[in-house]
């Protein structure tokens, strides 16, 4: 197993080791003490799964306030998906700041989104089935969201916004400066 660093203060990008012949493949997608050796000791309670059937949906950028903030490990079971997470916590050396990365069935990659970080992604194949470990309970009092399209963050989505697929609710969150936030750095 491999843990990537990314820009982003915390966040991480997780490479499985992938076993593969003619059948097909195999991978630990998660083993709790391959993580711990790695020094990713998050105590998960939850698995998640969505689909999304066409290319260009876009889920996000959502995050839960704190105390519900959740660490997430998510990865793309089928399809490709651009995903986006920005540092949403107050005093952190990468604040407002978003990286993107491409998961996807292909290269297997998981990415590990700490807590005060807005998270979503785009779908970039038919058919995407994306699968996610959480540390926390959803609570839909601690819901939150940041607009996918906030010109102060520019984030560069892989295709023209007006052929993106959004939930009512996503296509109305408010920009970073905006937000309700209540996350601070260095603090859970």
């Amino acid at each position: 197993m491999r843990i990537l660093d990314t820009t982003l203060q915390d966040a991480k990008i997780v490479e499985t080791d992938v076993f593969g012949d003619h059948r097909g493949f195999f991978t630990e997608t998660y083993t709790k003490n391959k993580f711990e050796e790695a020094g990713i000791n998050v105590d998960f309670t939850q698995d998640n799964q969505s689909l999304s059937v066409e290319p260009g949906v876009l889920r996000g950028l959502h995050f839960q306030r704190a105390p519900y903030a959740q660490t997430k490990l998510l990865r793309a079971v089928t399809g490709v998906i651009y995903d986006v997470i920005v540092d949403v916590r107050k005093s952190s050396p990468t604040y407002g700041k978003w990286e993107g990365f491409i998961l996807s069935e292909y290269n297997h990659r998981q990415l590990l989104v700490p807590k005060g970080f807005a998270h979503g992604f785009v779908t970039l194949t038919p058919n995407v089935n994306v699968a996610y470990k959480v540390d926390g309970y959803y609570n839909p009092e601690a819901d939150g969201g940041i607009a996918f399209d906030d010109p102060d963050l520019a984030i560069n989505w892989p295709m023209p916004v007006e052929h993106l697929i959004l939930s009512e609710k996503d296509k109305h969150h408010p920009q970073l400066k905006d937000a309700d936030l209540n996350f601070v750095y260095g603090k859970d």
